[in-house]
C-alpha cells in the first residue's frame, strides 16, 4: 500500500528558521593570493586565517577565477577558482564578478556567504583606460528579514576614475528598496577620502567612522597608514569593528583585513 507524504512548504520552512539579527562581515583585498611584494603564494594560509574569523559574509577583491601560468608554477595552486577554494565548506554560497580578463586568466570581486544568494550580477564600472573594475551586487536571504543587499567594490587608482565610479555606484543604489538593509564593502582606493564624503552626504554610514571617528587604516598591511578599505551600511548598525593587521594577517596580503559586526 502506497503512503502519501506531505509536500514540504518552503515558506513554512523559512518561518521556522530563527531570525538572524547580527552578522559578521569581513572585507579583504586578497592580492591574488600573494603576500606583500608578491614574494610568496599564501592562499592556503589565507584560507585558514579567513576561516578563523567565522565571518558570515566575506567580501573579496583581486581574487582569481583562474590563471594558467600560476597554476603550472606553484605546486599548491588550487584546482578550483580562488573564491571557491576560499569558500571551501564554510561558505556554501558564493558569487564571482569577473572584472579583468587577460591571456593568462582573470580576476575580480567575490562574495562568500553563509546565507542563500538569491541573485547576483556584476556591473562594469571601468573608465576609459587600463583599469577594469566592477561592482558585484548580491541579493541575500537572511532569516527574519526581507532581502539584504551586499555590494563588493574595488575602485580605480586614479581620482577622476573613482569619482565616475562613485557616480555609477550611487546610481545603482537608487534602484534598491529604501528600507532594505544594504552592505557595501571593499577596496575604495580612496586615500583622499573624497568618495567617503560623497557617500556620507547621501546618508551612508561607514562602520569604522561611526565607531572610531574615521575609516580604518588598512594599507600597507605591515604598517597600515592609508585609509583605503571601507564598510558602508544603510538600515543596519555597526556594533563592532577591528583591523586585522598583525601576524598572520601582515604576511597574507598587501591590505589589512577589516571585520565588522553589525545589527540588522
Amino acid at each position: 500500500m502506497n503512503k502519501a507524504f506531505p509536500i514540504p512548504d518552503p515558506a513554512a520552512h523559512r518561518a521556522a528558521v530563527p531570525a538572524i539579527h547580527r552578522l559578521t562581515v569581513l572585507t579583504l583585498n586578497v592580492h591574488k593570493g600573494f603576500n606583500l611584494f608578491n614574494r610568496r603564494f599564501v592562499l592556503p594560509q589565507l584560507r585558514d586565517a579567513v576561516r578563523s574569523t567565522g565571518a558570515d559574509l566575506v567580501f573579496l577583491q583581486e581574487v582569481h577565477g583562474n590563471h594558467h601560468q600560476h597554476q603550472q608554477r606553484y605546486p599548491d595552486w588550487p584546482s578550483l577558482p580562488q573564491y571557491e577554494y576560499l569558500a571551501d565548506s564554510m561558505w556554501p554560497q558564493f558569487a564571482y564578478g569577473r572584472n579583468a580578463v587577460y591571456p593568462q586568466g582573470d580576476h575580480g570581486n567575490a562574495l562568500l556567504s553563509k546565507f542563500p544568494i538569491l541573485a547576483y550580477g556584476n556591473r562594469d564600472v571601468s573608465i576609459q583606460g587600463n583599469e577594469q573594475r566592477g561592482l558585484l551586487h548580491c541579493t541575500l536571504e537572511v532569516p527574519g528579514h526581507d532581502p539584504v543587499f551586499a555590494i563588493c567594490v574595488h575602485l580605480g587608482l586614479r581620482e577622476v576614475h573613482r569619482q565616475s565610479q562613485i557616480d555609477l555606484l550611487l546610481d545603482y543604489l537608487q534602484t534598491l528598496p529604501p528600507d532594505a538593509p544594504v552592505i557595501i564593502a571593499g577596496d575604495f582606493n580612496d586615500w583622499r577620502r573624497r568618495a567617503d564624503r560623497r557617500l556620507s552626504e547621501q546618508a551612508w554610514v561607514e562602520a569604522f567612522t561611526h565607531l572610531q571617528g574615521a575609516p580604518a587604516r588598512s594599507f600597507p598591511t605591515r604598517l597600515p597608514w592609508l585609509r583605503l578599505d571601507r564598510v558602508y551600511l544603510r538600515n543596519a548598525s555597526a556594533i563592532g569593528a577591528k583591523v586585522l593587521s598583525t601576524h598572520p594577517w601582515s604576511h597574507l596580503s598587501d591590505h589589512a583585513c577589516l571585520v565588522v559586526e553589525l545589527a540588522l
